[in-house]
Order: C-alpha cells, then structure tokens, then sequence
C-alpha cells in the first residue's frame, strides 16, 4: 500500500474555538484526504478523542473552558496519539512547557494551511503504526503481569513469558488503548501491518495463543478480553 494512501485514511481532530480557523484547516485537511473531526471547547474535545480514537489531533492552546495544556495532560495519561499545537503564543518559554507536557510539534498564529498539513504528514510519518507504550514497563495486578517495553518481554508471575513477534506487537497495540475495541481488521492492520497477506481470523490463532501464554484461566479471561460481535480489548486489571 502506498504512504500516501495509508497517511490519507487518517483521522484527525481539530480542537480550536475560531470557527474560521477550524473551517480552513478542515478543508485543507480534507482535500488531502483526510478524515476530520471538530470541537470547539476542550470539553467537546475529550468527548470526540475517546469516541473516535484519532491519529493525531491539531490542539488550540487556548479554549474557553479548559486549556489545551490541561487536555494534553490529560490525552498523556491515556494515549500517545500525537499532539501538535496550535497556538498564538510565541514565547519560548510557553512552547516548551507545550512541549514538555506531551506535545509532538507546534505551529503558530497566523500560519499557512498549506504548512500545516505538511507538517500533519511529516508528523504522522514519524509517528508510524509502531505502537508506542504509555509508560516503559507496565504491571498489573500486583505485578502478576508485567511488560517491558524496553526489552521487550513480558513476565507472568515473575517467568518469562516467551512470546512471538507478531504476539508482541498484538499485546501491544490492546495495552496501548486498553479502553478501544478493536475489530479483527484494526488489529490485523496495526499489529501485523496493511499488507500482512492472511485472513482476518488469524488474529483468533493469536489471540488463543495470548491467552494460554498469560491467562491463568483461558475460559475466564482476566487480559485479552472477547467482546462479541466486534472484536478484542485489553482488560487490564
């Protein structure tokens, strides 16, 4: 599959309370291919993040209601989608605090629409499909389950798990977003690559392989959970 048309099927969220400026950056983005989505208050923009899940997200600095800073943070805690900022501000000191909260790049006020979905691209390039942990080693329950995202190994009650590549990635793309459920096609697109040649429930074969590698009980699962009718999600715990 070409860049191009992997970048383009994208969707993006653009969060500003100038209406003005959300129209020209949507049909900039738009005419690029992508899929956007608007808000005009930070409120709003949770709301949409946690419904449409997007691939990057255009955040004003300045909202009404709460401050793009406060979304950001509270974005970081969740997801490591990435973040440009969209701002008026111009002091050094201000884009570094932007910067050092979560934000991927910035662009300031006034800007040209056309650089701006440059950078859209370069960003979502840089950014990739590789999934990105929220924190380097994640635990759960007690340490019962533990995820190295440094050395890439997991640990069931304090043993190696020996996991496959293609299980890894798996894990890691249900970990990354541990409240999405993810159809078999997402995960086989995310976790296996656009132009992994298989069927769709391959990803099954894997998940019973996840399952029997970290679930005490296959039958009542506590991780890798079944949500019938749409696919699998991260259960946590």
């Amino acid at each position: 599959m070409r860049e191009e048309t992997v970048l383009s099927s994208k969707k993006i969220l653009v969060v500003d309370d100038e209406p003005k400026i959300v129209e020209v950056v949507k049909s900039y983005l738009e005419n690029s291919g992508f899929d956007v989505y608007e808000a005009y208050n930070g409120n709003d923009a949770l709301s949409i993040f946690q419904k449409v899940h997007p691939s990057l997200i255009i955040l004003d600095l300045m909202l009404p209601d709460v401050s793009g800073e406060e979304i950001c943070t509270v974005i970081r805690k969740q997801s490591r989608v990435p973040i440009m900022m969209l701002t008026a501000k111009i002091d050094e000191e201000d884009i570094l605090k932007g910067l050092d909260i979560g934000a991927d790049d910035y662009i300031t006020k006034p800007f040209s629409a056309r650089q701006l979905v440059a950078r859209v691209i370069a960003l979502l390039r840089r950014s990739g499909e590789e999934p990105m942990p929220l924190f380097n080693v994640l635990s759960f329950n007690n340490d019962e389950l533990i995820i190295d995202n440094i050395r890439h190994e997991v640990r069931k009650d304090g043993s190696l798990v020996n996991l496959t590549p293609k299980e890894y990635k798996l894990l890691a793309v249900l970990v990354k977003y541990p409240s999405k459920v993810f159809t078999r096609e997402e995960l086989m697109n995310m976790a296996l690559g656009e132009d992994y040649d298989g069927y769709d429930r391959t990803i099954d074969t894997h998940i019973k392989n996840l399952r029997q590698k970290l679930e005490k009980n296959t039958r009542n699962p506590r991780y890798i959970l079944t949500v019938h009718g749409i696919g699998y999600k991260f259960g946590g715990g």
